[in-house]
């Protein structure tokens, strides 16, 4: 018995370096298959962190804001490593129809992590993160286009599967942080109001364009379980942050007259982009009945549910912003309904990414010893 037990004791010495060697090995290898669209965890986070900064609710958006002092540093750091390292997963990565549009979660979560920046007073770091994103932009969004012109396929990407509407996410989340940043910049700040409008027009186009294709895709072609993702949800999403776009628009001062003369036509076409989001919510939960009830798919976690959650966020915060714009009370009680659905989400997604991350961990450490 004896024997027995220091031997019991003797073995457990020698699986401590193992599972501390098989770490990084781990590590490398979540870096390796990153997923492009993982930015949109920060997207989610920032949006809903900023939504209750709004509201009040400090000790939230707090707390929410300092995870996303962890998970965007760290995934920038795992995105660059991933170029250094394994570049040729990343460009192929980017050489996918399916995929490219995907790497705009970057641009989008760095300025919405640049919001919350600025309204904590780091006025400088926000203008940083807003040139950083604002450069991405011009070089992802002529790659992409170009990837989808000349190595789509009839049997490629698709407006449903490729999650295409994340671009004009990232357009217009230039504009938001765009409207807090220029103000201090003097004749340089004229000239990013003029950008920044011109960019929220981009977007509006980008949606035009996008959305016939979704539509046409949606119904009047074949329609199966798989083709509800969460990136279905970006529809509502990219509506949502066009009006929250158009909002901020019109309650910043541009100082310039040509731009003051636009806020009639911002104000109705921002009305009537929250109208659009608003009816694309109950389609989005009927597709997901039929999906999960009716066809009887488990839910299961996807680093694509976080473009799920950040449209809630997103929804909820323009509705408030649009609020403030019109002078509308009301909106205000549906943004605050809206924040509260938007963080049983996050939370819901946090707690399957843990569980995800954790599965994914032990099933290495089995494979590998």
């Amino acid at each position: 018995m004896t024997r027995k037990r220091k031997s019991a004791r003797e073995q457990r010495p020698k699986e401590s370096p193992a599972g501390s060697a098989t770490l990084p090995a781990w590590l490398a290898r979540q870096v390796a298959t990153l997923y492009p669209g993982a930015f949109a965890l920060v997207m989610a986070t920032g949006i809903i962190s900023n939504a209750f900064f709004f509201e009040g609710r400090r000790e939230l958006s707090d707390a929410l804001f300092a995870v996303n002092g962890i998970a965007y540093p760290y995934l920038l750091a795992a995105t660059l490593i991933r170029a250094i390292r394994f570049g040729r997963a990343l460009w192929a990565d980017l050489i996918d129809p399916r995929l490219v549009f995907s790497f705009f979660t970057i641009v989008a979560g760095t300025d919405v992590f640049g919001i919350g920046l600025h309204l904590r007073g780091f006025g400088a770091f926000a203008l940083t993160l807003w040139l950083f994103a604002l450069v991405l932009w011009f070089g992802l969004i002529y790659l992409s286009f170009g990837v989808l012109t000349f190595l789509n396929t009839a049997h490629g990407a698709n407006v449903v599967h490729g999650g295409w509407l994340i671009a004009i996410v990232g357009t217009e989340s230039l504009v938001i942080l765009g409207t807090l940043v220029a103000p201090p910049l003097g004749q340089l700040g004229t000239a990013i109001f003029v950008l920044i409008h011109m960019l929220w027009g981009v977007g509006l186009g980008f949606y035009g364009i996008f959305m016939v294709l979704f539509a046409h895709r949606i119904f009047f072609l074949e329609f199966d379980p798989d083709d509800i993702t969460p990136l279905l949800w970006v529809v509502m999403g990219a509506a949502a942050i066009s009006t929250n776009a158009g909002s901020t628009l019109l309650l910043t001062d541009s100082g310039l007259p040509f731009l003051q003369s636009m806020r009639p036509f911002i104000d109705g076409v921002t009305l009537i982009m929250w109208a659009w989001g608003t009816w694309w919510i109950p389609l989005l939960l009927l597709f997901g009945i039929w999906k999960h009830g009716v066809c009887r798919v488990p839910i299961t976690y996807t680093p694509m549910l976080w473009s799920l959650v950040f449209p809630l966020g997103m929804y909820a915060l323009a509705s408030l912003r649009l609020a403030l714009a019109t002078d509308f009370p009301p909106l205000h009680s549906i943004s605050l309904m809206m924040v509260w659905v938007a963080l049983a989400a996050w939370a819901a997604t946090a707690i399957g990414l843990a569980r995800a991350t954790w599965r994914s961990y032990r099933e290495f450490v089995t494979a590998t010893s």
